[in-house]
């Protein structure tokens, strides 16, 4: 027994040492799964927490054209998720499309993606500049399936323009700025039409007759349906054509508004009604297939409605195509499961072009690749409401759009306004009379609008960055400081509330040289390397005066002085026609556009009583053609009725030379003419890409231009009576409407 008591106990210690050995030898091959296991956890867990991203943008929807800005307008779906949501009351857009959108993709102004002047035409050579990145491609590198639904208008003359190259996984919609909303015809201008509905990078032939805003929604419905959710974040622009004209809503959709005197009205809040429905069908398909509560909904607008056209931008002033609020401030909301405050209205003051820092941030992505964003990651903003870390806006540059030879400039960098002299030392030539718009540029080779191709990367600062000069003006020395000092203002005129904050410049020019401006260029590009833009407001802001002058007359005959002219320093060119917003202030310089107040009575016909309802209580028509610097403290006056240029002269100088500092970032407008070859009746009858892939055609166009039919010089038009000139400014704009549909 004492044997087989031994064996045992022998046994039993053999058996325990070779599960220790084999313990010790699987620990190794353990900890690394255990590693893995913990790696695929991390990852699971990112694509978690990364939320899915609609973002719904309509078309020419004004800010009295939503439920929550006027009951009349009947959207119970868009008011409920903006009551839920974030409303964004301090919002800025583009005055036109192809701007907002070029910002919302690129996060860029458009003085850097050269797109400054106008929308692209169906039968323009242009688009995005090649070399720059998008929000679909970033958040495609981010681990997202990105889609595009609707409407593009960002350019298709060669493939490498359509929405699948700029990072889009597909694309359903049209390419073009106007299209009918049951044909799909798209024309730009009389006889020069083509069908235009694309599935991908063909033509999608054979859904006439369905309507554009039901056929996009379901379209945005199977996207959903076919997506995986819990595999793969997704990222869908529900682009939608509604509600830019034609004015075509469904009859069902008209009844609701029967009451409504004005049938372009009628039409026009029936079209938001169908925008209303598409946005609860999208909505609900979100909480169907198990979107919903890991989702972010962005609601926006691309710019102002058109009151000729049934929109309503009231009591904003202004309308589509003008730098006036009505114009650029923008209907839009967040809403999503994920805000940590909801159910308030953010006063924060956001643009557009903060969407794209704001989504690539909150899906995990990496903007420190996007160099040279003019936008801000604002989602901190939205969800918490902290404040925004945007101060300030640049609305547009436009070196082509150039206030009338009669109307006053200052332009130049020196302390004191020549005057009108034929020698090439004034630097200012006499402008030619009669020249009522800028329709083309001949530049040296010094000039900074000269148009080059966009094809090499251009960086850019964050913020706006100090350009090379090649060659400085001699003894000038500015020095520009990007972000404007937080400082109380003085106190404010009567009438006007007190701003929260508003930048301090203060332009130091120490010259003795006379002022060498070169024709059509700002004197931006005659300011040094080393500049100086320092933010402070002087108290004595008329101590230094400077002379003026009317550069269109004679110099036996210059223009009466007006306290804004005679304390004005002449650092930037007032024709040229640029908007700025910097804290409180607004300035806008050159022509604005028509500055009106369209009230909601609005008449049927045109011209009617409402027409001339605001138009005679204001001086400014009066001189209208002296008058080309315009400042609004906004904060207190959002409507822009007291025009505060002449009581603020400090102010005006300081936002003066903010756009002179600004315009030295500029590139190059890139405008070019119509190409023959575009003609739809040349490929099938459709709007396809008609520019071969190894072409350079940017490089082409030495020169900006404005669309002319055969490049043919327009006659000079004869003198006609007032009555003549009304009617056929009314015969042009009906023209424009029904054939450029802008």
């Amino acid at each position: 027994m004492q044997a087989v008591a031994a064996a045992l106990t022998l046994l039993s210690v053999i058996l325990t040492l070779d599960f220790l050995s084999a313990h010790r030898s699987n620990a190794d091959p353990i900890k690394p799964q255990n590693d893995r296991n913990t790696h695929t956890d991390e990852t699971a867990q990112t694509k978690k927490n990364q939320p899915h991203i609609i973002f719904i943008l309509i078309d020419d929807q004004g800010f009295n054209d939503i439920g929550y800005h006027n009951p009349t307008i009947k959207t119970p779906t868009l008011d409920k998720l903006a009551a839920e949501g974030v409303k964004l009351e301090n919002y800025y857009v583009q005055p036109i499309c192809t701007p907002s959108r070029s910002q919302l993709i690129t996060g860029r102004y458009q003085i850097h993606t050269g797109l400054q002047h106008s929308i692209i035409r169906p039968s323009q050579p242009s688009c995005l500049p090649s070399h720059m990145d998008t929000l679909p491609e970033r958040l495609r590198e981010a681990g997202y399936a990105t889609h595009m639904v609707g409407k593009w208008h960002l350019g298709f003359y060669r493939k490498a323009c359509l929405p699948t190259r700029k990072g889009f996984d597909s694309f359903f919609g049209s390419l073009t700025g106007s299209v009918d909303y049951y044909s799909y015809g798209s024309c730009d201008g009389p006889g020069l039409c083509g069908y235009d509905l694309h599935d991908d990078e063909g033509v999608a032939w054979g859904q006439e007759g369905k309507y554009s805003t039901t056929l996009f929604t379901q379209k945005a419905r199977k996207i959903l349906e076919s997506h995986d959710p819990t595999d793969r974040p997704l990222f869908l622009l529900l682009s939608l054509q509604a509600v830019h004209t034609p004015l075509q809503p469904p009859k069902s959709y008209i009844y609701p508004y029967r009451d409504m005197a004005n049938v372009a009205r009628r039409k026009y809040a029936a079209m938001v009604s169908t925008v209303d429905e598409a946005v609860r069908n999208v909505t609900y398909a979100l909480r169907k297939y198990g979107y919903y509560r890991n989702s972010v909904i962005v609601y926006s607008t691309d710019n102002g409605a058109q009151p000729f056209t049934g929109g309503s931008n009231w009591p904003l002033r202004g309308r589509k195509g003008t730098y006036w609020e009505g114009g650029v401030r923008g209907v839009a909301f967040v809403h999503s499961p994920l805000l940590r405050r909801r159910r308030r209205v953010s006063k924060a003051l956001l643009h557009i072009t903060d969407w794209f820092p704001t989504l690539v941030g909150l899906a995990g992505g990496n903007i420190s690749q996007s160099q040279g964003l003019d936008g801000f990651d604002v989602w901190p903003t939205i969800s918490e409401g902290k404040e925004s870390p945007r101060q300030e806006i640049l609305h547009n540059i436009d070196p082509l759009h150039k206030s009338p030879p009669e109307t006053t400039s200052w332009g130049g960098t020196s302390m004191k306004a020549p005057a009108v002299s034929s020698s090439k030392g004034a630097g200012i030539k006499k402008p030619k009379k009669k020249k009522k718009k800028v329709l083309k540029q001949k530049l040296s080779k010094k000039s900074a609008f000269k148009l080059k191709s966009t094809k090499k990367p251009l960086t850019f600062s964050h913020r706006a960055a100090e350009p090379k000069i090649s060659k400085p003006l001699p003894k000038a020395k500015l020095r520009p400081v990007p972000k404007p000092q937080i400082l109380s203002s003085g106190s404010p005129p009567s009438g006007t509330s007190r701003p929260k904050y508003r930048p301090q410049i203060q332009t130091h020019l120490k010259t003795k040289s006379k002022r060498t401006t070169t024709q059509n260029h700002n004197s931006s590009k005659s300011a040094p390397s080393k500049t100086q833009l320092r933010f402070e407001l002087k108290s004595k802001p008329r101590q230094t005066s400077f002379r003026y002058q009317n550069m269109s007359k004679p110099k036996s005959h210059p223009a009466p002085q007006s306290r804004l002219q005679s304390s004005l320093s002449p650092v930037w060119d007032t024709s040229v026609q640029a908007a700025i917003r910097v804290g409180d202030w607004k300035l806008l310089t050159g022509d604005p556009g028509h500055g009106d107040w369209v009230p909601l009575q609005m008449l049927p016909t045109l011209p009617g009583r409402w027409w001339n309802l605001e138009r005679t209580l204001s001086p400014l028509y009066k001189s209208s053609t002296l008058k080309n610097v315009w400042l609004f403290n906004i904060t207190g006056d959002p409507y822009e009725r007291q025009d505060l240029a002449e009581q603020r002269p400090d102010v005006v100088q300081q936002l003066l030379a903010r756009l002179a500092y600004y315009n030295q970032t500029a590139v190059p407008v890139y405008f070019p003419p119509d190409d023959p070859r575009a003609d739809p009746s040349r490929h099938g009858g459709a709007w396809v890409p008609w520019v071969g892939e190894d072409e350079d055609e940017e490089g082409k166009y030495q020169g900006v231009y404005k669309k002319g039919r055969n490049g043919k010089k327009k006659k000079k038009e004869k003198k006609r009576c007032q009555l003549c000139k009304l009617k056929s400014f009314f015969l042009k704009l009906n023209t424009g409407m029904m054939s450029s549909r802008i």
